[in-house]
């Protein structure tokens, strides 16, 4: 399995997280509050759309709203694929994180 970028783990976390509320707004929104970092729409829409094509998002359209002008927002979902690669990543984090305390605090970890 190719490994995920950060911006892609991260993405995929935030809809992880949202839920059956991750649109485009949210999931920016989300990102910079949990981040502090600004992913400009562009950038957000890119890596949304590359993880789409992987298998591990999937777009559903919701109800047009009178507030949107009729317009529907899109929604996205994790496949499980996507809950695979996430569960990869954090395997991974945990190999390499493993021992961190101990080398650097002196706190015992499990292993």
């Amino acid at each position: 399995m190719k490994e995920l970028t950060k911006a892609e783990e991260t993405l995929l976390l935030t809809i992880l997280q949202l839920r059956d509320i991750a649109y485009g707004v949210a999931i920016k929104r989300h990102i910079q509050k949990n981040t502090g970092k600004a992913l400009p729409y562009g950038t957000l829409y890119f890596i949304l759309e590359q993880l789409t094509k992987k298998g591990y998002v999937k777009r559903f359209i919701g109800e047009s709203k009178p507030e949107r002008g009729g317009r529907s927002r899109i929604y996205y979902t994790l496949t499980s694929e996507g809950n695979l690669a996430l569960k990869h990543a954090y395997v991974m984090q945990q190999k390499i994180w493993n021992g961190y305390a101990e080398l650097t605090w002196g706190e015992k970890t499990s292993r």
